[in-house]
């Protein structure tokens, strides 16, 4: 999943952030499309019954972190994009804390603060004037919409139970997820700026909807198959390594000191937040 990155930082050198998203998950919809078909059609009413929840989801996990992430690679860095997407558990703890009266013990706060912490202090770069100056990367705002769209569509992904099984249901919301995006396509590709149809256009259109679209989803899955949610629940917080890792092997990014800090910041904040009480132990 981390491999979008590599999408998000270099994909949109050669084609629009918006339309990179829009054929994206319209290949990837075009391609689920094809292996269930024959489940939509027989469960329609389902498909008419859950249309207005798919179309939100679609929304927010293709729509919102289709295109933020892409609109945040032309002006900021891989391993920014990494660590501030490990907030989107933040986000997920406060909506269902808020909306869902899901409790939240002491524990649990002091991580959201570390990683609040953590997540500012690569959006300032170690440096506090930026915030007295209000001198901030606008890729990084971008980036962090996206931890919340992704946030959002976490939560209500788990909310919102679907009589459908997954791949025919994930089939529907990438449909949503492309005609969410229609609009704003049409508007970049007319008012804004035009995609070349050339190879390079086909290889990152087809390397967004296979790496950190199909196979991602597919494995994703599985882990949670054989790993349960909780646990992998985890593997978000890899963005950070892996972040780091494509950002300095492909697009020679120095690791600064800044994303070293707030990258334990997250991780300890994120300790502090799975780790259960002793209440809750004994209990």
């Amino acid at each position: 999943m981390a491999s979008n990155l590599i999408v998000a930082r270099g994909g949109v050198d050669d084609v629009p952030p918006i339309t990179l998203s829009f054929w994206r998950w319209f290949l990837f919809f075009f391609i689920l499309f094809i292996f269930n078909f024959k489940y939509l059609i027989k469960n329609y009413r389902i498909i008419k019954q859950e249309s207005k929840k798919s179309f939100f989801l679609g929304l927010m996990g293709c729509g919102v972190c289709g295109i933020f992430p892409y609109m945040a690679g032309s002006s900021t860095t891989i391993v920014n994009m990494g660590i501030l997407y490990t907030s989107s558990p933040i986000f997920i703890i406060l909506i269902s804390y808020f909306f869902y009266k899901d409790k939240i013990n002491i524990l649990q706060f002091a991580g959201l603060l570390f990683c609040l912490l953590g997540v500012f202090s690569v959006i300032l770069k170690g440096d506090i004037n930026l915030l007295l100056e209000l001198k901030f990367a606008s890729g990084d705002f971008w980036m962090l919409g996206a931890a919340l769209g992704w946030a959002i569509y976490t939560v209500m992904l788990f909310q919102w139970k679907s009589e459908l099984s997954f791949f025919p249901r994930l089939t529907l919301i990438s449909f949503f997820g492309f005609v969410s995006i229609l609009p704003f396509y049409f508007i970049e590709h007319t008012y804004f700026e035009k995609a070349l149809i050339n190879k390079e256009f086909y290889y990152w259109i087809s390397f967004a909807a296979l790496s950190p679209g199909i196979i991602a989803f597919s494995l994703y899955t599985l882990t949670i198959k054989y790993l349960g949610p909780s646990t992998t629940g985890f593997t978000l917080y890899l963005y950070t390594i892996y972040g780091a890792f494509y950002g300095i092997l492909f697009f020679s990014e120095i690791l600064e000191n800044y994303h070293l800090i707030g990258t334990i910041l997250v991780f300890f904040g994120i300790y502090l937040v799975r780790r259960k009480n002793k209440n809750e132990i004994k209990a």
